[in-house]
C-alpha cells in the first residue's frame, strides 16, 4: 500500500513552526461541541440605586427586539404583584413565592403555546437557593436568558440567602452603578432598617418597607410584610459603613432617603 503523502513540510533538520498548529478555520463540527446556553445575570445594589427602574429597561428593550419573556418578582415595595420604579414606572409580573418552581412556570407557559425567551427577576434577594438553582436550569438546559436585581446584604450586613446563592452561580456579576449616598456624603452601600427612629439590628430578616415611605407595622406581621397601622413605624435608610457600624442616622433623623429618584 502506497504511504499517504506527508502534510509536514519542515526541511531536514529543521524544526517545526509552532504556529503551523493553528489554524483561522475551526474544525468541522467543533462548533456544535459547545452548546448554546442562556445566561444566568444578577445586577445587585443598595436601595433606591435603581435596580427596578433597570429592570424594566432591560425588558423594553428585549420586548422591542420581538423577544417574549415573563416578569416575575417577590415582595414589591408596593405590596402588589408588579416592578415599581421610584421614577414611576409600573409593569405587572407575576408573584413568585418561595414554593413556586421556576421551571415549572416557565414550562405552563410553554405548554399553552406561550415563547419565553427571558426571565426578568426583581427582589431576586427573596428567592431561595433552590429558586436560583432552578433558574440556571433554564439558562443551561433551555437556553432562557435570565436577568435578577436585588440587594446583596440584609438590614444587618449579612447576605440574603438568595443573593448568596447567585453569587455562587450567576454569569456575571453587576453592580448597579447609580451612586447612593449616605447623609454625610460618602457612598451608601448598606440598608440600615429604621424603627421607631433608631436603627435596629434584631428581627426577622424580610421587612418589607422603603426608604421614601413610613409605613406602620406590628411585629407579628413583620415576616409577612403586612401593613398595620396601630404600632411602630419601620423604614430603611442608606448608609456609609461607618455611619451603619455607628448607627448614625445624622442629624435629621426623620429624612426617608437620599434620592429622589431611583
Amino acid at each position: 500500500m502506497t504511504p499517504a503523502p506527508s502534510t509536514d513540510h519542515t526541511a531536514p533538520g529543521e524544526l517545526p513552526d509552532p504556529t503551523d498548529a493553528l489554524s483561522a478555520v475551526p474544525v468541522a463540527g467543533s462548533r456544535r461541541a459547545a452548546p448554546v446556553v442562556g445566561h444566568l445575570r444578577f445586577y445587585y445594589g443598595p436601595m433606591d440605586c435603581g435596580k427596578s427602574t433597570l429592570a424594566l429597561q432591560v425588558d423594553h428593550n428585549h420586548a422591542r427586539q420581538g423577544r417574549r419573556g415573563l416578569l416575575l418578582v417577590h415582595l414589591d415595595r408596593s405590596g402588589l404583584p408588579q416592578i415599581t420604579s421610584r421614577i414611576g414606572i409600573t409593569r405587572q409580573a407575576i408573584e413568585v413565592h418561595g414554593h413556586v418552581d421556576l421551571r415549572a412556570l416557565v414550562r405552563a407557559h410553554w405548554a399553552a403555546g406561550q415563547r419565553v425567551d427571558y426571565l426578568i427577576v426583581d427582589e431576586a434577594q427573596f428567592l431561595t437557593p433552590e429558586q436560583v438553582d432552578q433558574l440556571a436550569v433554564l439558562a443551561d438546559d433551555s437556553q432562557v436568558d435570565v436577568y435578577c436585581f436585588g440587594i446583596a446584604t440584609d438590614f444587618r450586613s449579612r447576605l440574603f440567602p438568595g443573593a448568596a446563592r447567585l453569587f455562587e452561580l450567576a454569569d456575571e456579576l453587576q453592580p448597579v452603578q447609580v451612586d447612593v449616598l449616605c447623609w454625610c456624603g460618602a457612598p451608601a452601600r448598606f440598608n440600615a432598617r429604621v424603627v421607631d427612629g433608631r436603627i435596629t439590628r434584631d428581627g426577622d430578616t424580610v421587612v418589607v418597607a422603603d426608604t421614601e415611605t413610613t409605613r406602620s407595622m406590628t411585629e407579628s406581621n413583620h415576616s409577612s410584610g403586612q401593613l398595620d397601622t396601630s404600632s411602630t413605624t419601620v423604614r430603611y435608610q442608606v448608609l456609609c459603613r461607618r455611619h451603619f457600624r455607628l448607627g448614625d442616622l445624622g442629624a435629621d433623623v426623620a429624612v426617608q432617603g437620599q434620592l429622589s429618584f431611583a
